[in-house]
């Protein structure tokens, strides 16, 4: 018997902890990118992510994560560990610690039967272990692979005698078959896409007092993780839990270092009501700054803006934006609203420019393409570049980088151009252009304007930073034109 529950719960605040399991996180050999991305979608419905654990495929590492987590956080996600080989013991290990067992799911086993069905491979023993779910988990179905994510209700309980019927000792967190109507894939791809809160009737039947957890599992596969997240895992939290969204305003600023920037407004920050957080984000050309509220109101929005507009007088010249937003998709924006277009010219970079504008989505309307001249008869013989000029100052150089800019400019019949022209390293340099120099130039209708910067002898760094610089270059002489 199922008892729906009447309401969703009024939470003000909850927190999040984030396992990642896998060998190949500790050791290098993969990237994570899972608990960025959990932190900053849970984040967007009010949740606050209190820690992230990264452990191996060791069985009480996990199981020590898992502790740590449910310590300080009201929902644990983790993510790795559920394939189908040895080394996948997530589901083992969350058995042995709720005192359950594993046991077969026949429409994940379909679920995974017509999927592999479909590439022409044969359903092996490895594979029909990744049916096996813990008895008492909710199953979530994954549209996307063949590993289902899995659901666990973990409860507190003070309670003076065992469970009726209930084989878990006193010092095994009780966790209750389903709260939840438990949401199953199938062969045919039905789901239930908005699961209904539930109580069981076991649940029902402990008297005591009860603080329910949740824990999830989740395959490591970001794009997998991410479905099941997107349109299972966060509508399903929605659903049950009445969050406030934490209210965030981000401003993009450039031409100021970070410590510059702090010292300047120091007197700003230190004048912020102590609800709000203020944040540092740096980046290669960039700095973010965002002003959170945990717990906004009404008066909240209001608040912020007028800070923010007391911060507008302090640093005018370096707020190129008020959202959260990145330079290249910036630049498109920017481009789109002047119904303008833009071309590169790319020495240094080697096309690093070009590769960050068309990152975004649609930048056919306002890109038309660039030329990489990385040695000197491209620059003379596609772009126009003086051959006297490159003789006589050299390829890094204010003047090259403007004929660069004017060149592509007039060769591809655009509005605006970027150029660069650098040595990134590590050879290459010299006392008077030592490796890290940049030269970036900007053509616009009405003006070509060229700056030098000077950067350190990473070369791959080097080539981010000589980017993000003539993207920051061309949105501050963009905004000059307006």
């Amino acid at each position: 018997m199922r008892f729906v529950l009447n309401k969703a719960v009024n939470i003000t605040n909850m927190n999040a902890g984030i396992i990642i399991i896998g060998d190949e996180i500790l050791i290098g050999q993969v990237v994570d990118i899972n608990s960025s991305w959990i932190s900053r979608e849970m984040n967007k419905i009010g949740f606050r992510t209190e820690t992230v654990i990264t452990v191996g495929d060791d069985g009480k590492s996990i199981s020590d994560a898992i502790d740590r987590c449910l310590d300080v956080a009201d929902v644990v996600f983790m993510t790795g560990g559920l394939g189908p080989t040895k080394d996948d013991i997530t589901k083992k290990v969350i058995c042995e610690k709720f005192g359950t067992e594993l046991v077969l799911n026949e429409a994940v086993l379909a679920n995974v039967a017509e999927m592999l069905g479909r590439r022409g491979i044969a359903l092996t023993e490895n594979n029909r272990g990744q049916a096996l779910v813990p008895a008492t988990a909710t199953v979530i179905n994954n549209a996307v692979g063949t590993a289902p994510g899995i659901m666990m209700e973990v409860s507190n309980i003070s309670h003076p005698e065992p469970v009726e019927g209930s084989s878990l000792s006193h010092s095994v967190p009780f966790v209750s078959t389903s709260s939840f109507r438990q949401t199953q894939c199938t062969a045919t791809g039905g789901t239930d896409s908005h699961p209904e809160p539930v109580v069981t009737e076991r649940s029902r039947s402990i008297e005591g007092s009860v603080s329910q957890k949740l824990l999830f599992s989740m395959p490591g596969v970001p794009f997998e993780m991410r479905y099941l997240m997107e349109h299972e895992i966060i509508p399903l939290i929605k659903k049950h839990y009445n969050l406030k969204p934490v209210f965030h305003k981000t401003l993009l600023l450039t031409g100021i270092a970070e410590s510059i920037l702090a010292e300047k407004i120091s007197g700003w920050e230190d004048s912020l009501a102590k609800n709000v957080r203020l944040a540092y984000l740096p980046a290669y050309s960039s700095i973010r700054l965002r002003l959170s509220v945990y717990e906004p109101d009404d008066t909240t929005e209001g608040y912020i803006d007028s800070k923010v507009e007391e911060l507008k007088r302090i640093v005018p010249e370096n707020i190129i934006a008020y959202e959260d937003i990145k330079l290249e998709e910036l630049v498109g924006k920017l481009l789109k609203d002047r119904h303008c277009t833009v071309a590169t010219a790319e020495s240094c970079t080697g096309g690093k420019v070009a590769s960050l504008i068309t990152s975004v989505s649609g930048s056919s309307e306002y890109y038309k393409g660039s030329v990489v001249s990385y040695c000197n008869e491209v620059k003379a013989d596609v772009l126009g570049v003086s051959r006297a000029d490159l003789e006589k100052y050299g390829a890094v150089s204010s003047t090259v980088a403007e004929q660069m800019a004017s060149g592509v400019r007039r060769l591809l019949k655009t509005d605006y151009a970027v150029a660069t022209t650098g040595i990134a390293g590590p050879t290459g340099g010299s006392d008077e252009k030592p490796v890290g120099t940049v030269w970036i130039a900007v053509a616009t209708p009405t003006k070509v304007v060229s700056r030098k910067y000077v950067f350190g002898k990473d070369r791959a760094i080097n080539i981010e930073r000589f980017a993000a610089s003539a993207l920051s270059m061309l949105i501050v002489e963009m905004e000059k034109e307006c």
